[in-house]
């Protein structure tokens, strides 16, 4: 430990950024995380008197740069539902939009997950590509959710099942039994790129090129919060570790929401006035 120089590590750092012949570059979060755990294992190592000195204090790190969001607003929403009515994935982009989930969250939805009795639908995996292979994997803060949907989204998940079953009896014996709700039409789960090329060229037709896939979870955060949601249930539906987060994520949109209440308030005072 004592041997290990500032620059090794930085080296190491500047490696994790750019990405190198073996590895693709890591995001400036995931470099902070693996900063703040040297940093704390060298702190721990100085205090012992195994080092004289943390090799890490002399490092910089890349900042985070808070992305703007740009969910679509109600005219753009509209619009969004007018262009994808009858598209073969017109249920997957409308449960995302109305439920805000992760794309790997929406692929690896299974119909064990919607209990259709209670209104309660579950997430408690996810389905990534890894290694050249789609595999299950625990969701991104390993805390599973249930969330209540509207009552349009379980009767829209009620027809896409009857028409699943429908395209199940036509493939007969080449149905692949996944018991995913989003498939093909012989049962197999979608794909990263069939869900993202559908979605640009149904974004496309209204004018919205650079709209991404993860928009329509941002619309959903922003559309709960101005429907009056509160940032605590709106954690918990998108399945965020802490209500900070979600409120420094959105923090905007409950500032328009404090003006609003601030002229409610307004009228209220004026209306007594006039009692």
């Amino acid at each position: 430990m004592s041997a290990l120089k500032p620059h090794s590590v930085q080296t190491f750092y500047n490696d994790l950024q750019r990405g190198t012949k073996h590895s693709n570059a890591l995001s400036p979060k995931s470099i902070q995380n693996i900063h703040g755990i040297l940093h704390k294992a060298f702190t721990q190592a100085l205090e012992l008197g195994y080092i004289r000195v943390n090799p890490i204090n002399a490092c910089t790190i890349p900042k985070i740069v808070k992305l703007i969001i740009k969910p679509l607003d109600n005219e753009q929403i509209a619009l969004f539902l007018k262009t994808i009515a009858g598209h073969k994935y017109e249920t997957l982009f409308v449960t995302d939009l109305f439920l805000g989930l992760r794309q790997g969250e929406l692929l690896g939805l299974t119909w064990d997950c919607i209990n259709f009795d209670s209104g309660i639908i579950h997430i408690y995996r996810q389905l990534q590509f890894l290694n050249g292979v789609y595999t299950f994997q625990p969701l991104k803060n390993s805390k599973s959710r249930r969330i209540t949907p509207a009552r349009f989204i379980l009767d829209l998940l009620r027809k896409h099942y009857r028409e699943q079953c429908e395209a199940r009896l036509l493939a007969g014996s080449l149905w692949n039994d996944g018991d995913f709700v989003f498939c093909n039409e012989f049962g197999h789960h979608l794909s990263r790129s069939t869900t993202y090329h559908n979605f640009k060229d149904i974004i496309s037709k209204i004018g919205l090129p650079k709209t991404r896939l993860h928009d329509l979870r941002h619309t959903y955060a922003v559309t709960s919060l101005q429907a009056g949601d509160d940032i605590k249930t709106l954690q918990d539906n998108l399945g965020h570790h802490t209500a900070a987060f979600t409120l420094d994520t959105y923090g905007h949109v409950t500032e328009g929401m404090k003006q609003d209440s601030a002229e409610r308030m307004d009228r209220f005072i004026k209306s007594l006035s006039n009692t």
